[in-house]
Order: structure tokens, then sequence, then C-alpha cells
């Protein structure tokens, strides 16, 4: 019975035993999956939960989001968290992506997708400059571009070495030591190792509450960071919680990627606003000017003969900005060969009239006379008059290519285009008696003698224009909605436009503009594309050697591109005038400033 009995009861206990070894297998497996982690394999890990940042209002409430983080990590998705914030451009189109590589598979052509970005409002004063890399810097650069505009080019231009490299080393040390106390803190025998660590905590805590640079930090500092090192060392070697560390550590990697992308959107709208806002300088010299010319009654205009003979060669320059006008003014004059006969027209608004007028009446340049014009006062026999009511600037758009996987396949594909706005359609009305006009923005700098453009035969063209054919109208069609128009038609660039009054009267060129504008709703994106249709195939191409574009973002201009051109223009947001231009192409704008003045020196005006 008893041999019966343990054969009977022999098989079951093996059973029981492989049951009982393979409990043990997987609770040793179930150990060594956080371990894998805690070694570093969780890098290939990252929570899906990043939210991009609309405003700073969800960094003083870091319990919530912290909350909203840990519902959201998922420990079994990989990718790159390395690379993920320098393709944060190219992630947000990810779907678009998709969709193009189905249409290329079905092989269907795949259309880039365009998208048109204003670079600035700028209907107040020219004097805040027309708001938007140096070629090769790196991809990130390149996409940063596509999403920033010249923020990224100045950016990197002003990159500095870290400085307080020590405070940040501290404060990763801490971000550690904290992301592994709460495991060590809940073993008892622990004890020791959790109490040194708490104290290395609260001595870096103190140490960085009073110190926000290395030269505030104390003498003894490295020895507190060595044994913070050590304490961090051992509770690394303590089998602990690793799904725990894990989410800490991934819950700080997500709050300081969101601050990073928070500080990077914060710096490039402060670098806006810096680009948008008169300086403080060119303030006091509009005030001043404009108390002196209310103070001086001494001073006779005159020569207004000059402003209407159709027989001299007019400029017309729509600013608010005195120094950029008389730069031009100035440029223009002293290349060319007769300034006798040239007659410069500046049209302001009534917060600049006054200082303009009384900088001209006490400058002069050479031959040439200057005519100030506040356009707010001119009588225009137009039926919607609340819309010229200001001056209005020549307008400025980023046009961005997202066409590629490829970062500096989507750099190339970024241009930067000037057009002229409402006010410029007001041209044959504000100077009836002429015939021909030259429009020059007041962001050009002359270096050649422009009287050949006067002897031009443009044919049945109305106005010469240097274009640019790398955006044709055919790209922007998704802006266009129903209109009719041909898809080739290249896109045109103000800043030195030659313009025949008589045909532009004759085709009705301004009435077509107002009945395109007023159907796109007038909005400053429309401003552009109304533009190209009423000039679409009356555009006398300028040989490109009239015009070098592109000194106000790109760096790549070369110096024997510069030297040929006839005119300068800084088109983008780094006007020579602020201190955000680019340093490099400065000196061929700053040759025309007379330094000597009472009224530069007074209010300290040093581009």
């Amino acid at each position: 019975m008893k041999g019966g009995g343990g054969g009977a009861v022999g098989p079951a206990k093996r059973r029981w035993r492989g049951l009982a070894i393979g409990v043990l297998f997987l609770v040793i497996l179930s150990m060594l999956v956080p371990l894998a982690f805690l070694l570093g394999l969780h890098n290939g890990f990252h929570s899906p939960g990043f939210v991009p940042l609309q405003h700073n209002s969800h960094l003083g409430d870091r319990t919530q989001h912290v909350d909203n983080l840990v519902r959201k990590l998922s420990p079994t998705r990989p990718k790159d968290i390395l690379k993920r914030f320098a393709h944060e451009a190219k992630n947000e189109t990810s779907s678009t992506d998709a969709t193009r590589k189905n249409q290329q598979k079905k092989g269907i052509p795949i259309q880039p997708q365009v998208v048109l970005q204003p670079l600035s409002n700028r209907n107040i004063n020219r004097d805040s400059g027309k708001t938007g890399m140096e070629r090769g810097v790196d991809e990130n650069v390149g996409l940063c571009e596509l999403k920033y505009g010249s923020y990224c080019i100045w950016h990197e231009e002003n990159r500095e070495d870290m400085k307080d490299s020590t405070v940040k080393k501290l404060k990763d040390q801490l971000f550690v030591a904290r992301a592994y106390f709460p495991s060590v803190a809940k073993r008892p025998s622990l004890n020791k190792l959790s109490r040194e660590l708490k104290q290395n905590i609260q001595e870096l805590e103190r140490v960085l509450s009073e110190s926000t640079a290395d030269s505030d930090l104390p003498p003894g500092i490295e020895k507190k960071s060595k044994r913070m090192r050590a304490a961090i060392a051992k509770a690394k070697s303590v089998t602990a919680d690793c799904n725990n560390v894990d989410k800490k550590l991934r819950q700080i990697f997500d709050l300081t990627e969101d601050e990073a992308n928070f500080h990077m959107k914060q710096s490039a709208f402060l670098y806006q606003l810096a680009v948008q806002t008169m300086p403080r300088s060119h303030h006091c010299l509009s005030m001043k000017l404009t108390v002196e010319y209310f103070r001086d009654e001494s001073f006779d205009e005159g020569l207004t003969e000059k402003y209407s003979d159709p027989t001299l060669q007019h400029y017309v320059i729509f600013s608010g900005n005195v120094i950029a006008s008389s730069v031009v003014i100035n440029s223009t004059v002293m290349h060319a060969k007769d300034s006798t006969n040239q007659v410069f027209h500046v049209l302001t608004d009534g917060q600049n009239y006054y200082a303009m007028k009384h900088w001209f009446l006490r400058n002069t340049f050479r031959d040439a006379v200057v005519q100030v014009l506040n356009i707010e006062h001119l009588i225009l026999d137009y039926s919607d008059k609340t819309t010229v009511s200001h001056l209005n600037s020549p307008l400025e758009f980023r046009v961005s290519f997202y066409n590629s996987g490829n970062a500096q396949a989507m750099h190339n594909r970024t241009q930067y285009i000037s057009i002229f706005s409402h006010s410029h359609y007001l041209l044959p009305e504000i100077f009836k008696n002429l015939q021909k006009v030259v429009v020059l923005d007041d962001d050009v700098v002359v270096r050649q003698d422009l009287s050949t453009l006067w002897n031009l035969n443009m044919g049945q063209k109305v106005m010469g224009a240097v274009q640019i054919c790398s955006v044709r109208l055919g790209q922007l069609k998704s802006y266009l909605g129903e209109s009719s128009f041909n898809k080739n038609t290249c896109l045109w660039m103000s800043g030195l436009n030659l313009i025949d009054l008589v045909r532009w009267r004759e085709l009705g060129i301004s009435e077509n503009y107002w009945k395109l504008a007023k159907k796109m709703s007038m909005k400053e994106e429309s401003t552009v594309l109304a533009s190209t249709l009423t000039f679409q195939d009356l555009i006398y191409a300028l040989d490109g050697e009239w015009i070098v574009s592109g000194l106000g973002h790109d760096y790549g201009i070369s110096i024997q591109n510069i030297k040929k051109a006839a005119v300068l223009h800084y088109n983008g947001n780094m006007k020579p005038w602020l201190e955000l231009g680019i340093r490099k192409y400065k000196v061929y704008w700053k040759k025309f400033i007379n330094r000597k003045n009472q009224y530069l020196n007074e209010c300290n005006v040093n581009p």
C-alpha cells in the first residue's frame, strides 16, 4: 500500500515541482526586464504624450502636466527621442506624407505643399522693418527656417558657447537623484542610503536656490557634486522599482523638452518683436524732427513746378522711415550722372509726415529735389477709402515648399518675396500728370546710374520688374480658388519697378486689382495673389543683374553678384538699420548715412 501510494503521489509532486520552476523563471524574467530599462535600453522608448505648447501657462501647473504625461506613458513604443525635437516640423506633416506615399504608389504626381506666410503687418510705419540660414548649416536649421523664418539665421549667427555649465550639471544631478529617491526611500533596509541621498538633494537645492551662475557657486561645490555622484551611483546599483524610475525620468524629460520648446518659441517671438518695434533712436529722431518742423518757420519748399514735370525722372518711395528713405535718395543721387532732372516723391503717413518734411528741407541731395506727401490727406476718387486711409508699405511674404523629406531640399524651397501693397495702386491717381515713374522700396541701396531705365522699351507691358520663376502661380493654386490664371506665370518682386502710368490707366490696372482684392477678402495673403493676377502677362522682365535681393535674410549671397548689381534689396527681417541686420551687408547701406548730422548724433542713431 505504501509503495502503491508513493507511486501515485510521486508524479503529482513532480508536476507541481515543474510548475514551481516555471513560476520562478517567470519571476526572474520579470525582474530582468526592468533591469534592462535601468541599464539604458529604455532610451529607445518614449512617451507619445507630447503636446505642443500654445502658451506658457502650463509651466506653472507642473503637477497636472506630469499626471497627464503618466497616463499617456507607453513603454512599448520605440522611438528615437534624440531626433524627435529636431524633426518636429517634419512630424507635423506626417499625415500629409502618408497621403503622398499612397499617391506615389498609385502613380499620381505629388504636388508640393505651399505655405504663404506674411512676414509682418507694416501698416503703422516702415521703421519696424518687413517682418519672415545660413546655407548648409545643418538639417535642423533648414527645418527651423521653414517654421520660424529668418529667426533661425540670426540664431545661428549669434550662437554662443554654453555658459554656467557647472550649474547645469548640478541641476542634472538633482533631477536624477529625485528620480531614484522615491524607490530607495520605500525600502527600510536602505535607510542610510536614503538619508544620504536626501541630504545631498537638500544641499543642492539650497545651493541652486542661491546661485544662478557659476560665479555664484560656493567654494566647496565640487566636493558636494562628487558626493552626489557617489550617492547616485549607489542608488543605481540597488535593485529598485525600475519601472517607476523610468517613468519619473521620462516625465522629467518631457517637462524639460516642453520647456525647451516653449523657450524656443518665446525667443522667436521676442526676435519678431525686436524686428517689428521701432528702435528707440529712430523714435527719438522722428519726434525731434517733428518738434523742430513746427519750431522753425524759415524754410520754403518751392520748386513745385518740377514735381509734375513729365519730362523729368520721377522716383516714388513709400516709407515711414526717415533714415531709410534718405539712404535710398542719397545712394541714387550719388551714382547719377546728372541729378538735375531727378525728382523724388516720398509718400508717408500722418505720423511721420512732418519729420520727413523737416528732414528733406534741411538736407540737400546734389541737384535733385524731394517732395514729401501725406497719403492720408490726398484726395482719392475711390469708393472704399477706408482701405487706403493709411500708408501701406511694400509687403513681404515667405513661401515654404514642403515637397521632400530631405531637410536641405526643403530649405532650398524657401523663398522670400516682396510685393506691392494697396497704396501702390493709387499711383495713377496721385501723379495724374506723369507718364512714367520708378518705384523704389525704402530698403534698397542704389549702386549704379538708373537713368538707362527711362530708355527701356517695354512694348505693351505695364511694369518692368525682376521675376522669380522658382515660385509660380500654379504652385499657389490652393490660395487662388477658382480664379482663372496661367499656372506657369512667374511671381515678380518689388524693390525696383519701372511703371508706365499711361498704359496702366488704359488697362484699368487699379480697378482690376481692387476687384480681385475685394473678392479675396482683402487679407494680406490675398495681396500677393491679387497683384500677381492683376499684372499677369503685363510684366516686362528686367535683367537679374539690375537688382540682388535677399540681403535681409540670406547669408549666402556672393560678393561678385553684389558688385555687379545696380540695386541691393534688403528684403527680409534683418534690415540694415536694425541691430539684427546682417553685419557683412550693412557696410553697403551705412556708407550713405551722414554721421555728422546733428540730429543723428543727438539721438545716437548708429545702425
